[in-house]
């Protein structure tokens, strides 16, 4: 394991779940952070959204998940079925790592959603099967993110605000997602 992933768990163990979100009006959602540790060091999965008109990121670059719903017996659970729904994948609790603080997006559509931010370990590279959320996945190598070689920035065009960015291989990984990104980079130093 990594000295990042190392690192990472031992900063999200201090970190408690979250329960069963109260019924409050909230919305909320779970992505999942799958970690994988290829020779050259720490992986994470991305998936590039389907086109849909009722998505707020549509077509952008997320990490998988989406909405708590009813069913699921926490927001953990929101996290393991999204990501399976979205790239074929079967998470389980023992893969976790721990979880971050909600976060609210700032382009989230006309109504707030809070996002918790779970993270994974996978000792291989799980190969997606793309569901209808998803158009392709690919796994991003974090060293060459935090190296700097990757950074740009993004202006969302709704608002017109720049954002920070990463581009790799034809995708741009702005907002929410690579907030999300650098909260696990810098838990992991």
């Amino acid at each position: 394991m990594s000295a990042l992933v190392e690192q990472l768990a031992q900063q999200l163990a201090s970190i408690a779940r979250p329960p069963v979100p109260p019924v409050d009006g909230q919305r909320r959602a779970a992505v999942a952070a799958l970690l994988h540790e290829a020779p050259s060091g720490p992986r994470v999965l991305l998936m590039k959204r389907a086109e849909r008109s009722s998505d707020p990121w549509s077509g952008h670059i997320s990490l998988p998940g989406g909405g708590y719903q009813p069913g699921d017996p926490d927001l953990l659970a929101t996290a393991i079925r999204e990501t399976h729904e979205e790239l074929g994948i079967e998470l389980t609790s023992e893969q976790l790592v721990g979880n971050f603080a909600p976060l609210l997006p700032r382009t989230s559509g006309p109504t707030l959603v809070e996002v918790t931010p779970f993270v994974f370990r996978t000792p291989v590279a799980l190969e997606p099967i793309c569901g209808v959320e998803a158009v392709s996945a690919f796994w991003l190598p974090l060293e060459l993110a935090i190296s700097g070689a990757l950074d740009t920035t993004y202006t969302y065009p709704p608002l017109s605000m720049k954002f920070p960015a990463w581009t790799y291989e034809g995708h741009v990984i702005w907002g929410l997602t690579r907030r999300i990104l650098d909260d696990l980079v810098a838990a992991g130093r």
